[in-house]
């Protein structure tokens, strides 16, 4: 079996068939109402002084980098985590509505149905965008994937696939250089981007 160079992202469609098209992976803006604000107050030595409770503003550290080439992959990864960490959410959100769905399902027949369309759904809505992934993009959603779920990639197409499903992509991943059972390591080899995902998630970068 021949397999192109761009089917690296294929494998990817697979990975996340359980995705629907039901919620939309880049970030809306939210639209924000005026209107009026009643304030808290207290009243001190004849004079109303309205007080409202701040959010906290988040401090983080920079990151302490070992060498100038540490730097320059910090760099890189701001740039992949910010166009695939949405779509791992998006998976860790679609595995917790289907599988809530499945429970209403006994039929075999009929959740072999329910998946086959969610699947259908992905092809239609994400076989574009992510053949645009690079290499080392592709590889940064598996593990990814991994923190947001709690599960490995491969585990989830073995859960919703089949193992034998699960064989065959993990050896197709393994002939462009990965590994579907890629965990993600947040004290260790990850570190950097598990603070990069801070800084987002604090609205810091």
């Amino acid at each position: 079996m021949l397999v192109k160079p761009y089917s690296y992202s294929v494998i990817l469609l697979l990975i996340l068939f359980f995705t629907g098209s039901s919620y939309t992976v880049l970030a809306q803006k939210d639209t924000v109402r005026i209107k009026d604000i009643i304030l808290n107050h207290q009243i001190i030595d004849n004079d109303t002084i309205p007080h409202i409770t701040l959010k906290e503003v988040p401090v983080m550290p920079p990151f302490k980098f070992k060498s100038k080439r540490q730097k320059r992959r910090y760099s890189k990864l701001v740039h992949n985590v910010k166009i695939t960490l949405p779509y791992a959410r998006r998976a860790s959100y679609t595995i917790n509505d289907i599988n809530s769905n499945l429970a209403l399902i006994t039929e075999p027949k009929e959740r072999k149905k329910y998946l086959k369309q969610r699947e259908k759904e992905l092809f239609e809505e994400f076989e574009t965008p992510l053949k645009k992934l690079t290499f080392s993009q592709g590889k940064l959603l598996i593990k990814l994937i991994n923190r947001e779920t709690g599960d490995t990639t491969y585990e989830l197409i073995k859960e919703y696939k089949g193992g034998v499903s699960a064989v065959f992509w993990q050896g197709i991943a393994r002939l462009f250089g990965s590994n579907l059972k890629s965990e993600f390591d947040s004290d260790g080899d990850d570190v950097m981007i598990e603070h990069i995902i801070l800084l987002i998630d604090n609205g810091m970068i």
